[in-house]
């Protein structure tokens, strides 16, 4: 199984096993074709422009508009953060022109993520024959920061197990290897989705793997580095197709689709590979939500180059880092906007293991929380509410299966909106094992930290302990952090 690679991220992620013939040279002089000759319904090459080029075999030429070299005194001055400076803020990322894994490591430097931040995350994994730089590019009069990686020599197929072996003998930080981890999941279950195949046989082909390997360690890196909330604005889907070591596929590509479930997106108007696999997984596993623009006040701001000219716009991500702001109140003139959806169906006539079912079902399909509510239905009969809170971009899909997976006739739905502490989750060392902690931080008082029950439950089984003291040590833990 092929887990097909042509992000023009140059990221081949594997993403539809484009075969990624590396061929570096961003045109003028390295273009990292992405061997997926992309063949907008003439076959003429697609060009991608976000990936770096690096290499996804869609034989993407990156055209890139001015091209600063190599020297940082070409790229604007900037402070570098401090790590953890973004715990309790968010970080936006606004992609109009859509992303890719490159272009999120260069927007998040260019924002203040120390270089050494990545090229040190890189330097731990045990594999070979590229080397990275940094550099700049204008878009429309903005200098922007842009990220590349030249593959030198052919590279050996990676599977999705041995990729996770790799990382978990990395000297990576457990909270980095945390955030790789799912990033690499959630593109392996895409394509493993897409090609009715199970993770074991999912694979990442020739040089893509280690655009994908650098693109997601290095984003995973300046994601933990940063420690903020990541929120992504709605993104482009393009049109046209790619040719693949499976044959054409269609854009926007199946495994960047099936990776943004739960995100909004819209049509981008180009026959363009605007979001790659390698992008969408990113984004897919560490984002919390969409927003056209979140409320927060901007502090600082990033911006990441892709390779091609657009005809239509610049081929830039800005990164932006702010405060959340206090919704408004009653009175203050803007309420805050409804970003979320609550469906309910009254049902009479479900016993309790039906709508345990229900829920169970509802929450692995995307729901934010769903719930249960004693009441009294029609002719006095005694029933239950199933509650779902749900994104805009899910309701209609947890609709159609609370539907299908109850007997209710109908679904009402009406928006909220709601106030939330910014979240991220830590991985912890306990005397039990490691245990995923979820931190909830913000201006509302002291961090809260709560153990993922389930990993306490088994590791307390596995050492014969009580539940209670594992959870004691987690907490422990994610107190030091």
């Amino acid at each position: 199984m092929s887990h097909d690679d042509h992000d023009h991220d140059g990221h081949g992620h594997g993403e539809h096993a484009h075969e990624h013939a590396h061929e570096h040279g961003h045109e003028h002089g390295h273009e990292h074709g992405h061997e997926h000759e992309h063949a907008h319904g003439h076959e003429h090459g697609h060009e991608h422009g976000h990936g770096q080029g690096h290499g996804h075999g869609h034989e993407h030429g990156h055209g890139h508009g001015h091209e600063h070299g190599h020297g940082h005194g070409e790229r604007r001055a900037r402070a570098d953060f401090l790590a953890g400076e973004g715990r309790g803020r968010l970080l936006f990322l606004d992609a109009p022109s859509g992303l890719a894994g490159d272009m999120i490591i260069a927007a998040l430097v260019d924002l203040g993520v120390p270089e050494q931040v990545i090229t040190g995350a890189v330097a731990g994994l045990p594999i070979d024959g590229f080397h990275i730089h940094f550099g700049s590019r204008v878009r429309s009069g903005i200098v922007a920061t842009s990220f590349d990686v030249h593959v030198e020599r052919a590279q050996p197929e990676r599977t999705y197990g041995a990729i996770r072996a790799m990382l978990d003998g990395s000297p990576l930080a457990d909270a980095v290897k945390a955030r790789a981890h799912a990033t690499f999941l959630r593109l392996a279950e895409a394509e493993a989705k897409v090609h009715r195949a199970p993770l074991s046989e999912v694979h990442f082909h020739e040089v893509g793997a280690v655009d994908a390997i650098v693109d997601v360690v290095g984003s995973a890196a300046a994601l933990e580095w940063l420690g903020a909330e990541l929120v992504v604005s709605p993104l482009p889907m393009g049109r046209g197709f790619v040719r693949a070591r499976h044959g054409t596929l269609p854009l926007p590509a199946p495994a960047a689709v099936e990776c943004l479930a739960g995100f909004d997106t819209y049509d981008g108007g180009l026959d363009f590979e605007f979001v790659t696999p390698t992008g969408a997984a990113i984004v897919g596993a560490h984002a919390k939500r969409s927003a056209r623009w979140p409320r927060m006040a901007p502090s600082r701001v990033g911006w990441g180059a892709g390779t091609k000219d657009l005809a239509d716009r610049p081929n830039l991500l800005r990164a932006v880092l702010g405060t959340p702001s206090e919704p408004s109140v009653a009175g203050d003139g803007e309420p805050p906007a409804a970003r979320h959806v609550v469906l309910e169906a009254n049902v009479d006539d479900a016993t309790g293991e039906l709508m345990g079912h229900a829920i169970e079902l509802l929450m692995r399909e995307g729901a934010l929380d769903a719930w249960a509510t004693a009441a009294t239905t029609k002719k006095g009969r005694p029933g239950l509410v199933l509650s779902v809170l749900s994104t805009e971009a899910r309701a209609d899909a947890l609709a159609g299966a609370m539907l299908r997976e109850t007997t209710s006739i109908g679904v009402r739905r009406h928006a909220v909106a709601r106030v939330e502490r910014p979240r991220r989750e830590v991985v912890v060392e306990t005397p039990y094992g490691r245990i995923p902690v979820k931190v909830s931080e913000g201006p509302y008082g002291p961090a809260l930290a709560k153990p993922e029950f389930d990993a306490c439950k088994a590791a307390a089984q596995a050492a014969g302990v009580p539940v209670r003291v594992v959870i004691q040590a987690a907490l422990a833990g994610a107190g030091s952090l």
